[in-house]
């Protein structure tokens, strides 16, 4: 069965209310990484119908990916831009999809991510990270950077949580924990922090600014 997107579109705006859904429809929201965050925050954001989405990883789907991000053994080999973008056309075919098998740079951030409202900045090493949001916050005047920091290992889930940096930066995780003490990515704390990104970026694209 394939809804028609007047369809979905309505069902959308019965669960969210018109309001909500009409500044969701308007909104170009970026990922930067396609891994344990990025894939599940692009598939959040896709279920909400945020109506353009810009999504860029140079990686490749490996067996090491498949106990914390959003594929599957069929995406083995598949470019992560490829894969995600088949997946979430399979949810909402209707959204606005710019999907960049690209390395993100601190010469190309910018302007891969020129048009969006929101960044989600899913990036694994600290140093690409800090790149991104540099990058980013000077290179851009208006664009609201989220960012995931401390989702390791099996602590509570309640260590979770969002600050607020600065005036264009939000910071999603416990803030402390990291692979290199020994505890690893566990999916349940990964997608945790992804939601936890997608529900920051509903709310500013709510004009909501406090976490």
């Amino acid at each position: 069965m394939r809804l028609t997107q007047g369809e979905l579109h309505a069902a959308l705006v019965e669960r969210h209310g018109a309001a909500v859904q009409e500044k969701l429809d308007r909104a170009c929201v970026g990922v930067a990484g396609l891994g344990g965050l990025g894939s599940h925050i692009a598939v959040l954001l896709a279920r909400l119908g945020v109506g353009r989405l810009v999504l860029a990883d140079f990686d490749t789907v490996d067996v090491t990916n498949l106990h914390r991000q959003h594929y599957t053994m069929h995406d083995l080999g598949r470019a992560k831009a490829d894969a995600l973008h088949t997946q979430l056309m399979a949810i909402n075919p209707y959204l606005d999809y710019r999907a960049y098998t690209i390395r993100v740079t601190h010469e190309n951030a910018a302007a891969l991510f020129a048009d969006c409202d929101v960044v989600c900045e899913a990036f694994d090493r600290a140093d690409q990270k800090a790149m991104l949001i540099e990058a980013l916050l000077s290179g851009l005047s208006d664009t609201v950077v989220v960012s995931g920091s401390g989702m390791a290992g099996y602590g509570s889930a309640n260590e979770i949580h969002t600050e607020r940096r600065f005036a264009r930066l939000y910071v999603c995780g416990d803030g402390t924990s990291d692979i290199a003490d020994g505890v690893g990515l566990l999916a349940p704390r990964v997608a945790l922090c992804a939601a936890q990104q997608a529900t920051m970026v509903l709310r500013l694209l709510l004009g909501q600014t406090e976490p």
